[in-house]
């Protein structure tokens, strides 16, 4: 007994002495490490001074302080940067639904400002803005050099005016203009509508609608079709969807899962971390559901899109999405504006990240360019083949009745009607297709 006390004291002895060794050295690092600081801060006010007073005109001394602040956080990543009170007052109204501008979420890469999507409807999506559209001119300004905040500003404007951004696209050879209108920004948040018997749900943003929406709209649809019963499925549509509030994507991957986790966030901190898992409840009763995503699909639109994969509870379909993984908090600051700062990553279910690196649809289709109208063929002019039913004294079909044969031509109808949608929208079209392909099999 004494052998094991004397054991246990040794260890707490050795640990003392080691503890002694090698505190002194750490302590004297984190001094020299505040000293350090301390001298930076130093040299900021130094420079802030010399600034002051011998720059060749008179500065805004609060400009000055803002750029820095915003210099210091948009070095950390393109998603950090401070709200000016304007800005953040701004930032508020938009994710309220309504807002004016021109209706493109951008972020800043190699030096120029990309554009991730085009929000449906808006001045920005009517005039032919692209997601993947580099923006390198604003009225004729070179953006080479500004940081995103100071490009966003000078795309702002008096709703009415016009602006010219000059665009570089890929598969065009040489950069061109785009007229804009500013026009006030009032978005809704999702679309829906019925498709043969799918009920089509267009997500356009993540804001304070976005779930009330998606509730309302897919009840609609359903009653549209007389009933859960006759409908094939669901398309949850989040192409050119740029995210938006953390919250309102959970609440709608939540929709669709009656357990599970929807997502993971995890910050610096373990204390920063969380996990947030459904709840008992399918608004869409087991139907299929498909989900579409293109490369401006990003955040918000990410974490559905990856929990209903990860579940096995959508068919994903589309082009790979945008890969922002990041979570981004709003802290209010004294002077009334804010700062916007990366404090987490969030994973999917499955635990991956999609940093960089975005989602992967499970099944892969481009959406075709459109052709020049002149080049479709019309009814009149698309050619025609014959069937045996467009022959002279053709025998009829005894084996049906007349009720098998009127359903068996109204479905033919209700596909030719599809068939029509490839033209307007190939991707979607082709989500019909499935669902109508799985219902098939579910019956």
């Amino acid at each position: 007994m004494k052998k094991h006390m004397m054991a246990g004291v040794a260890g707490i002895l050795a640990g003392t002495l080691i503890t002694t060794q090698f505190a002194g050295p750490l302590i004297a690092q984190e001094a020299e490490k505040t000293t350090n600081v301390y001298e930076q801060l130093d040299l900021f006010g130094d420079v802030f001074e010399r600034i002051r007073a011998q720059y060749v005109e008179p500065v805004d001394e609060e400009a000055l302080i803002e750029s820095a602040i915003d210099g210091m956080l948009s070095s950390l990543d393109p998603h950090s940067s401070y709200l000016s009170p304007k800005d953040a007052a701004a930032m508020q109204v938009q994710t309220s639904g309504s807002f004016g501008g021109l209706g493109i979420e951008v972020t800043q890469e190699e030096g120029f400002v990309k554009v991730v999507a085009p929000m449906d409807g808006t001045p920005a999506d009517i005039a032919g803005v692209e997601a993947g559209d580099f923006i390198t001119h604003v009225d004729g300004e070179s953006v080479l050099g500004m940081n995103l905040d100071e490009t966003v500003e000078l795309m702002r404007g008096p709703v009415g005016s016009e602006i010219i951004i000059t665009v570089v696209r890929e598969g065009v050879d040489e950069p061109f203009d785009i007229s804009i209108v500013r026009d006030t920004i009032k978005l809704t948040a999702v679309r829906s509508r019925v498709e043969g018997k799918s009920v089509v749900l267009r997500v356009t943003t993540f804001n304070e609608q976005t779930y009330p929406n998606l509730e309302d709209g897919l009840k609609e649809g359903i009653e549209e079709l007389d009933g859960i019963d006759n409908v094939d499925g669901v398309v949850i549509d989040l192409r050119n969807n740029p995210g938006g509030l953390l919250d309102q994507a959970i609440m709608v991957s939540d929709a669709f899962l009656n357990e599970g986790e929807i997502v993971s966030t995890r910050g610096r901190l373990a204390d920063d971390s969380q996990r947030v898992t459904a709840a008992v409840g399918d608004l869409a009763q087991g139907k299929p559901i498909v989900i579409l995503i293109n490369g401006g699909s990003a955040s918000a639109s990410e974490i559905v899109a990856g929990a209903l994969q990860d579940h096995h509870r959508a068919i994903v379909v589309g082009t790979k999405s945008f890969g922002k993984g990041s979570v981004q908090t709003v802290m209010q600051l004294r002077s009334h504006g804010a700062m916007r700062l990366t404090t987490a990553r969030y994973y999917t279910p499955s635990g991956r990240s999609i940093q960089a690196l975005g989602i992967s649809p499970d099944i892969v289709v481009e959406q075709p360019p459109r052709q020049p109208e002149a080049d479709t063929a019309t009814e009149e002019t698309a050619p025609r083949f014959r069937s045996e039913a467009d022959l002279r004294g053709a025998l009829d079909n005894d084996s049906l009745t007349e009720d098998e044969i009127t359903k068996i031509e109204e479905e033919r109808a209700a596909a030719d009607e599809a068939a029509k949608l490839r033209d307007e929208d190939f991707q979607l079209a082709y989500a019909l297709d499935l669902l109508r392909g799985l219902s098939k099999i579910r019956d």
